[in-house]
């Protein structure tokens, strides 16, 4: 080639080569059609999903049940969050060492203590609740929780969890997200986004607040970097459940001629703008939404329930907050029953805002918040073993950390990360058993410790999920649940 040819057409369309243009000029212009193809290939999947799905109502579904890496034993999980911190010593991990030095400095009866919270170190102090073995399995439980130990064969107690932060809202995110940091995506996040929803009218992901959102707010239950339809949806046990659920006065028809054409408006939207996360997302929840208006007031309507379930779970109890559990307990069963694949709820405002943190009057806040929850956990349990759905259905039972087994001043606790007790039962897990130990004291796990990320391999361990393969790509690397970390408890598998 010369260093003045370029190309052009004569008049039958064919290209001939034409010495006016260099080399330079041809690579030149050239250049904008390989920065082209760079292009094309780099966006090919987002650009092959955008025309594949097209702007018709066949599109694949956000929610949309997806097959799990395994057989399941557990299709759902119902998640009973104690806020605050149930002291351990006091409920399932008896300790009677604490009878026998109470009152006594810790630092000479316990040995070397760890720095807590607030650094108002007491005395030893023994429960002020009774324990007694319950069940064939003869699990210890305290009298603080005379419901629940009636289902002892059917727990798995842990007592040697441990934590990596001492505060609140720190240990809040751990706990969801398996980080200590805000704005990660929560267990129940990872759960759709691993397995969809086999709901198309419900969220995938819901949080039923009994009135207390825990500290660290609504980011427990968020959806970080994962798209934002996997995030939890809020719904009120008492009072209107979601803002704007009821429709206003308008007839269902002029309703439903309006969403008609809202839909159209969105597909071509969504087919103008090709495949854009945010815009998606938006779409389906308000698609969603409008579905809800729908199912939400069936779901919240209680009636249809026998008077025998309803005092089984404790709707008719004298204690307000008992009755607000028992809600709560009873709508986890209903939406587990309609497909929701992951269902967490928050305890009622006991006392305002004291929740399980009984740094003072120890008696009086574990009681009244006991007092709340356990009849209507123990007849949840119970109620779907009846059903045939405790099979299938995963339960877990836990707050952020522990308490220190050495009072805080007179008669409270403080925060202990180092060994504290949850539980799990149904949904694959072998009832009636206990796993780890705390030392005598209650104090450190020293068997079979547990981390939090333990926790998460197991839950998506019994749902069919590898914790290892459920990733998603963010900030140049694999995020997962469980960080770099996590084994599945085997021991505690049916």
């Amino acid at each position: 080639m010369s260093g003045d040819t370029h190309s052009t057409s004569d008049p039958t369309g064919r290209l001939f080569l034409n010495p006016l243009i260099g080399r330079r000029e041809m690579l030149r212009r050239a250049a904008n059609g390989f920065g082209a193809v760079a292009l094309t290939a780099l966006f090919n999947r987002h650009l092959s999903a955008a025309l594949a799905s097209g702007p018709d109502s066949s599109r694949h579904h956000p929610l949309a049940p997806t097959p799990p890496h395994a057989a399941p034993r557990a299709r759902q999980i119902i998640f009973l969050f104690m806020e605050g911190a149930v002291s351990q010593v006091d409920s399932f991990d008896h300790k009677p060492m604490l009878a026998q030095y109470h009152g006594r400095d810790p630092r000479e009866a316990i040995g070397k203590l760890e720095k807590t919270q607030f650094e108002n170190i007491g005395k030893v102090l023994k429960s002020p609740w009774n324990f007694a073995q319950h069940g064939r399995s003869g699990l210890w439980v305290s009298d603080l929780f005379p419901h629940i130990a009636r289902q002892a064969d059917d727990l798995c107690v842990i007592r040697s969890m441990v934590s990596n932060f001492p505060e609140h809202t720190t240990a809040n995110y751990f706990l969801h997200s398996g980080s200590g940091l805000q704005g990660r995506p929560s267990m129940g996040a990872w759960v759709t986004y691993g397995l969809g929803s086999c709901n198309d009218d419900l969220p995938g992901y819901v949080v039923l607040n009994g009135g207390q959102i825990p500290s660290g707010g609504l980011d427990n239950f968020g959806s970080g970097y994962l798209p934002a339809t996997f995030q939890g949806s809020l719904l009120h046990a008492k009072g209107t459940p979601l803002a704007n659920v009821v429709p206003n006065g308008e007839s269902a028809a002029v309703q439903a001629v309006k969403r008609r054409l809202v839909t159209r408006l969105n597909r071509q939207g969504l087919a103008e703008a090709g495949h854009v996360d945010a815009l998606e997302a938006a779409i389906t929840n308000y698609e969603l939404a409008a579905r809800m208006q729908v199912t939400i007031p069936d779901l919240m309507d209680l009636t249809g329930e026998s008077a025998a379930t309803q005092r089984l779970y404790g709707l008719d109890h004298p204690y307000e907050h008992t009755r607000t559990y028992a809600r709560e307990c009873l709508l986890a069963r209903r939406l587990i029953e309609r497909g929701v694949r992951f269902v967490e709820l928050t305890i009622p405002m006991v006392d305002g805002y004291n929740r399980w943190d009984a740094h003072g009057g120890l008696i009086k806040n574990h009681g009244d918040n006991a007092r709340a929850v356990d009849q209507p956990i123990a007849g949840l349990l119970q109620d779907l073993k009846q059903r045939g759905m405790l099979d299938d259905t995963l339960v877990v039972w836990a707050g952020e950390f522990g308490r220190t087994p050495f009072a805080q001043g007179s008669d409270g606790r403080d925060h202990n990360e180092f060994g504290f007790t949850i539980w799990m039962a149904g949904g694959g897990i072998r009832g009636g058993m206990t796993y780890g130990e705390t030392d005598d004291w209650g104090y450190r796990a020293v068997k079979d410790r547990v981390e939090i990320h333990d926790l998460h391999a197991t839950m998506l361990h019994l749902l069919g999920l590898d914790h290892e393969r459920l990733t998603y790509r963010f900030s140049g690397r694999d995020m997962r649940l469980t960080d770099v970390r996590g084994n599945v408890l085997r021991e505690i598998l049916a």
